[in-house]
């Protein structure tokens, strides 16, 4: 009885592979490697610039609300005004004052002591990681509707990315257990060329599943199409609700004076919680724990008085809302915490090979001679 022979279908599957990787191969390892990189921004950069997220030492009384704010108004230019303050259920972190302008922007301020710590930027380095993994340091376009080339081409290499990661499946299919073990594993004492092959098959098998999870999510960020497309198929289509926010009344009690009302009021409802986040009119309480990082509830409370007059709970938000949240966890790898962070960035790592140890393999295969 004759059996179909599986090299019969792997050969066009092997040249959609070469084919795909060849010109988008260096785009797609700059994209891997920078996000690897960007993983841990955040720890690198509190790091390096201690001085503006920890205090020295933790005191026994905080300062108010009005008295953070009323240390940091002086300093604002006349184009900016304070949006809110962040609070950290970490004692030794400072709180950080948000300001308008520009994006993001933030004050940082001892809450023991009243010092203002000042604003810190973005260290450089990480400014580049991120404009090459978005946009391949493109800028954007002044006129509207013209194409953003850096972001085209790095949603195109995304999309590649999957087709290479599914095709690099096939390929690897074993048709025997001997093969099946030789494919499993790397070497590291049978020379460079045998390493660099195992690297690119046995390396990638191992990091195909969280690439492949980090590109599908990437996604959303390069085509509309696509990420209304994923909205769409898992009922999430529409608007996400977000609640107004309203300019703060003095009716006997001034702003700042209801951020400590509605404040202790809301802390007072958790045994535990991440980062809060006070405006004018909202209160927003992360829920901390493995998952959404994002996850928060939301409340509302009179900007004069403090009392709290409604609250849109975690579990009852928009589905949008939830599932932005997790596609950005599951690109990130921050959803199980330390180490799925750090899983995500040997996989990035990994990724980041393929293209590099497949042009080595490919030259040597095409142009390196036999022995």
């Amino acid at each position: 009885m004759l059996r179909c022979k599986p090299m019969i279908m792997k050969k066009p599957i092997k040249k959609l592979h070469l084919w795909l990787s060849l010109p988008l191969g260096i785009v797609i390892s700059i994209t891997c490697f920078t996000g690897a990189v960007l993983i841990f921004e955040k720890e690198i950069t509190e790091s390096i610039q201690r001085r503006y997220y920890y205090v020295d030492s933790v005191g026994d009384q905080k300062i108010s609300f009005a008295d953070a704010i009323s240390a940091v108004e002086p300093l604002l230019e006349e184009d900016q005004r304070i949006t809110g303050i962040v609070v950290s259920p970490d004692a030794s972190r400072t709180w950080k004052v948000s300001l308008s302008s520009p994006k993001h922007a933030a004050v940082y301020v001892n809450q023991y002591s009243g010092e203002v710590l000042g604003s810190p930027k973005r260290l450089s380095f990480f400014t580049t990681m991120f404009r090459l993994h978005r946009w391949l340091m493109d800028t954007r376009p002044a006129e509207k509707g013209a194409i953003y080339w850096g972001k085209m081409i790095v949603g195109i290499s995304t999309l590649a990315c999957v087709i290479l990661l599914l095709t690099g499946v096939v390929l690897w299919i074993p048709k025997s257990v001997q093969m099946l073990k030789n494919r499993s594993k790397i070497s590291v004492t049978r020379g460079w060329r045998r390493f660099l092959y195992d690297l690119h098959v046995a390396g990638g098998i191992y990091a195909t599943l969280l690439v492949l999870a980090m590109a599908l999510t990437g996604l959303t960020w390069s085509f509309e199409w696509y990420r209304e497309g994923l909205y769409k198929i898992f009922g999430a289509e529409g608007a996400s609700h977000v609640v107004a926010s309203k300019q703060p009344r003095s009716n006997g009690i001034t702003a700042p004076a209801a951020y400590e009302v509605a404040y202790d009021e809301v802390i007072s409802r958790y045994d535990s919680h991440g980062d809060v986040t006070i405006t004018p009119n909202t209160i927003s309480v992360k829920l901390g724990g493995v998952g959404n990082p994002r996850a928060a509830d939301k409340y509302t409370y009179n900007p004069s008085s403090g009392a709290i007059e409604s609250v849109t709970l975690y579990d009852d938000a928009p589905r949008r809302q939830k599932m932005s949240g997790w596609i950005y966890s599951l690109h990130v790898g921050n959803w199980g915490g330390m180490i799925t962070r750090i899983l995500w960035f040997l996989a990035a790592m990994l990724g980041a090979t393929l293209p590099i140890t497949g042009y080595y393999l490919w030259i040597k295969r095409s142009f390196g001679g036999k022995k």
